[in-house]
């Protein structure tokens, strides 16, 4: 029987853009499915390094204009890999034009723009995603599973840290292709929405609603040359954020992001510490979960490194390690880039049972929620409550 075609029209070409084109190409060969992945549009403003990107990645055609793109009735599914201040305009026009929707994170720029895309995508009825792809890396879904059968028992606390350095320098410039992220107009935040939303995404998945945040903020260089208007400018974004905060089943949390983190590059960890038992993961060894069980025979009692590696299945022929018994032979590890190829599966596999694959646009909105608490703290000086999402 013929598979139904799933036609991807991409929006950016960026890091992510290669990400989600490697995972689309990746897809079909590991996790078959009814339907055929086909990559049938790139767009961005520059038309010779689009028309170069989709050349390399092997799409079919090419779009200077993303409004042109979403109107494509040869489009079923519109990946929006921009700038964030874009998020919302791109997401409402797709759903207008009943196209699937999968979105960068974070959500949006704040939660207004968050829950107007959530009621558009709700509104048109049509599939939705965002791209939180470290719940899809096996040793943090095994900790999900863990956690899911009670393993835990009562959890008393849960801590993240998400570190880089790559904006030690003063003389880096904010704005335009490459370091939006610099330019508060374009991305909304800096490394809490950059960085720290990954964090906050895992724990709610992981550990459940966050209720109450206290933040601070740092922007270490007050002042960059702005590639956009050739003047030096007022930097809007964090550099740093740090939070602890109240989860809504009574456990605390403890979060650090940070650009300035010499020697790191993407140091992202988190632990968390229940009565029965702790887990601890590692970006850096991202096939490994570390487990200290209590309930262990005390004479070995201990942390362990699992490697998560393992295609094995239960006697209900469910994966004991998530993802992995569509991959190789067991001790041989995935990368990153799987993670992105996880998340095309089960959105694929959502489209096909009815039954939508996480973190939808509601899932993000509570992540968003969070953010923008997080800054209205730091702004503050005050502990300050989670709105609903």
């Amino acid at each position: 029987m013929a598979k139904k075609q799933l036609r991807v029209g991409m929006i950016g070409y960026g890091f992510m853009g290669r990400a989600h084109s490697n995972a689309y190409k990746q897809v079909g060969q590991f996790f078959p499915s009814q339907h055929e992945v086909v990559l049938k549009a790139a767009c961005a403003r520059d038309a010779e390094k689009i028309k170069a990107f989709a050349d390399q990645w092997g799409y079919e055609s090419t779009e200077t204009d993303w409004r042109k793109l979403v109107e494509r009735p040869d489009i079923d599914v519109i990946d929006i890999c921009t700038p964030n201040n874009m998020h919302k305009e791109i997401a409402l026009a797709a759903a207008a034009n009943k196209k699937a929707i999968l979105c960068e994170k974070p959500l949006a720029m704040n939660v207004p723009e968050g829950r107007e895309m959530v009621a558009a995508v709700e509104k048109a009825g049509v599939p939705n995603m965002v791209w939180y792809n470290y719940r899809r890396i096996p040793a943090v879904t095994l900790a999900k599973k863990l956690i899911e059968e009670g393993r835990l028992g009562k959890i008393y606390h849960y801590r993240a840290k998400f570190l880089q350095d790559w904006t030690i320098k003063s003389d880096l410039p904010q704005g335009g292709q490459g370091l939006w992220r610099l330019d508060v107009a374009a991305a909304g935040s800096g490394v809490s929405g950059d960085l720290l939303a990954h964090c906050i995404d895992t724990s709610i998945w992981l550990n459940g609603r966050l209720d109450s945040v206290c933040a601070m903020t740092e922007t270490f260089v007050k002042e960059r040359l702005h590639n956009l208007t050739g003047k030096v400018e007022k930097v809007g974004i964090d550099d740093a954020c740090t939070f602890m905060g109240r989860y809504e089943n009574g456990s605390l949390a403890n979060f650090e992001s940070t650009r300035y983190a010499r020697g790191h590059k993407a140091a992202y960890t988190f632990e968390i510490n229940g009565e029965n038992m702790s887990l601890s993961w590692d970006l850096h060894d991202l096939q490994r979960l570390q487990v200290f069980d209590y309930k262990d025979d005390s004479k070995i009692r201990g942390w362990k490194s699992v490697h998560v590696t393992d295609n094995g299945t239960d006697k209900n022929g469910v994966a004991e390690h998530p993802y992995m018994d569509k991959w190789w032979v067991p001790g041989l590890a995935i990368g990153y880039d799987s993670s992105f190829t996880h998340q095309v599966a089960d959105f694929i596999q959502g489209l096909e049972t009815g039954k939508p694959q996480g973190p939808t646009f509601k899932d993000a909105l509570e992540t968003q929620c969070v953010l923008d608490a997080i800054l209205d703290s730091a702004k503050s000086e005050k502990w300050v409550n989670v709105a609903k999402a």
